[in-house]
């Protein structure tokens, strides 16, 4: 009965977007290690999108829309990618890029999560080069892009983490 007292007094909407994403992150751990879930990057996606509106005014897009997230003011179009790192599994790898060659974004953001939902690294990287660090997969139908290496080397791809602080 104590455990149900406690539960009702905790009010979500009493909690800043921040905390309800860190208490998130652990009740997605608990649920992995009991074998309910088989992944902990669930809302990461749409957390992403919802930093880089706020944050660079961007407007986002329908969701049924395809091939980009967002617009700016001046009409440019961004795919956004992230992935939410976690001390088991340490892979930047975005999701998966479908369509590239039509051309559908002007630019990819990429953003890399601490467990705790906090922005660790943001690129932004225009669609011309991104076929050159980005492999081809058949089997998810798209490219793979890792924010590593040669690609956060070059000189065309702009550092944006601070921005999103």
């Amino acid at each position: 009965m104590g455990a149900i007292k406690a539960m009702a007094k905790f009010d979500t909407r009493r909690l800043s977007t921040p905390r309800l994403l860190r208490c998130f992150a652990d009740i997605l751990q608990e649920l992995k290690q009991r074998g309910v879930t088989r992944t902990r990057n669930n809302p990461i996606a749409d957390y992403a999108e919802w930093i880089i509106s706020g944050k660079l005014g961007y407007s986002l897009q329908p969701n049924s829309n395809s091939g980009y997230d967002a617009k700016d003011a001046r009409g440019n179009r961004y795919q956004i990618k992230s992935r939410r790192l976690d001390p088991l599994n340490h892979s930047r790898q975005l999701g998966v890029i479908r369509n590239l060659e039509d051309k559908h974004f002007d630019y990819l953001i990429g953003i890399l999560f601490s467990r705790d939902f906090e922005v660790l690294e943001a690129y932004q990287i225009p669609h011309s080069i991104i076929s050159k660090y980005a492999k081809p997969n058949k089997h998810q139908s798209g490219h793979i892009l890792q924010l590593r290496g040669d690609l956060l080397r070059d000189p065309k791809v702009k550092e944006i983490t601070q921005l999103l602080s």
